[in-house]
């Protein structure tokens, strides 16, 4: 049984909730202010952790409470955080979520650290020569999109599986589309990348509550009755990070859609992007 190496971003999430989202130049109240672990890398590492996978998280934080507690939460979660840096040169990255009654959210991300990965001396990427065939290295777009690209090739020529989620949308190179196996997208993106001629070699589609197809070949979701949806926040992150689980346990591709869809719908289910997500 392989790892899930996560490369991605962490962030410390400050959450408010709302009746609706404000329409644009409209000053609405918001109920609360809680702090919560998020950042698609960390929230995906957390899923697959939560999956039964063996877990390695690179990435940065920055020398600030923020960067400790999570360090702290990750190692908690059986993870390993040896190749987690932190950056005594910027803070931890923050996101500025909003989450409405209906349980849809708005996102503003403020990178920090997250833009710093693979700088300086790299070693957050030493992680990379380690790989060997079985582990899945999954990667989102919340980095630098070129380190992304180096950190594709080198995992693939080592034999791991690169997963990567094309989230937040980023335009990539064709030859870290045709390493991806398979390159994960929301619908939204998955029409980005059309409009950018982008063909990647296997392409995984989510739906939300319409389920998933991978290659053409569709998926049903599991059904959440709408009174009991609290957070769309971090469902396509539990995706993600269950799927990845389910790949380096060695399943096909049924069963790790299973798994990953199953994990997507408890997400819905509970406030913020982990569950118990409250950091400090």
């Amino acid at each position: 049984m392989g790892r899930v190496i996560v490369l991605g971003s962490l962030n410390v999430d400050l959450v408010t909730s709302v009746e609706q989202h404000p329409e644009p130049g409209e000053t609405v109240l918001g109920r609360g202010l809680d702090r919560y672990a998020g950042g698609k890398g960390a929230n995906q590492a957390m899923a697959a952790a939560r999956a039964g996978a063996e877990v390695v998280m690179a990435g940065r934080v920055g020398a600030d409470e923020g960067g400790t507690l999570y360090r702290e939460r990750l190692a908690a979660a059986r993870i390993d955080v040896t190749h987690l840096v932190t950056d005594a040169e910027t803070s931890t990255g923050h996101a500025l979520i909003v989450v409405a009654e209906d349980g849809e959210n708005s996102i503003v991300v403020i990178p920090g650290a997250n833009d710093r990965v693979g700088s300086g001396d790299g070693a957050d990427l030493d992680v990379l020569d380690e790989c060997r065939p079985g582990d899945v290295l999954l990667m989102q777009l919340e980095i630098p999109v070129p380190v992304v690209a180096r950190a594709a090739h080198r995992a693939h020529e080592r034999g791991a599986r690169v997963v990567i989620n094309t989230a937040p949308f980023a335009d990539l190179p064709a030859d870290v589309l045709a390493i991806a196996d398979p390159l994960i997208a929301n619908e939204h993106e998955a029409a980005a990348l059309a409009d950018t001629g982008g063909v990647p070699a296997s392409l995984l589609v989510t739906f939300g509550a319409h389920g998933a197809s991978w290659d053409g070949v569709e998926f049903a979701a599991h059904t959440v009755p709408t009174h009991r949806v609290r957070d769309t926040t971090g469902a396509g992150d539990a995706f993600c990070g269950a799927l990845a689980a389910a790949l380096a346990q060695g399943r096909d591709r049924r069963a790790a859609m299973e798994v990953a869809l199953a994990a997507g719908a408890a997400a819905v289910q509970h406030h913020g992007a982990q569950p118990d997500p409250h950091l400090g």
